[in-house]
């Protein structure tokens, strides 16, 4: 078998272009202190714009702080009354399941008083349990898991 001949690869005509290795700078749109004067000018606006709201918002603190004490004092009224009702609520429940046992008194352990250690006209704070003494166990457990939602 003949040997075929075997062309070389040689450069084109005329040779390869040249490679661009020149700097090719970026065309500049402004210049440094025009930079800092537009940083310094931006920076200038946000802040009033800033200031501009913060005032706004807090405007509206002042005045929901305002509305929240100016209601606390009625809140509070409100809360005591539904407190004292429930509590002669209470009293009337006991005092109607235990009609028919003899020797009863409201608010005494079968004729001993509960507080030994106080005038018999004041003021008692039941505890949590006797409080929900007469309700059901949804409306007790809601008020007594309350913290765990919180």
């Amino acid at each position: 078998m003949a040997a075929a001949a075997k062309k070389q690869d040689l450069p084109p005509i005329g040779g390869y272009k040249k490679i661009l290795f020149a700097r090719n700078p970026a065309k500049t749109y402004f210049n440094g202190y025009q930079m800092i004067a537009a940083y310094f000018g931006i920076t200038t606006a946000s802040c009033y714009v800033y200031y501009l709201t913060w005032k706004e918002i807090y405007r509206d603190e002042i005045e929901m702080r305002s509305g929240r004490f100016a209601l606390a004092a009625m809140l509070q009224a409100e809360r005591d009354r539904e407190y004292l009702k429930q509590l002669r609520r209470n009293r009337d429940e006991e005092a109607e399941l235990m009609k028919d046992v003899e020797g009863w008194k409201v608010g005494t352990w079968f004729g001993e008083p509960i507080y030994k250690t106080t005038p018999a006209d004041t003021f008692h704070d039941p505890i949590f349990k006797e409080f929900y003494a007469h309700t059901s166990y949804k409306e007790f457990a809601k008020r007594a898991f309350l913290k765990e939602w919180t």
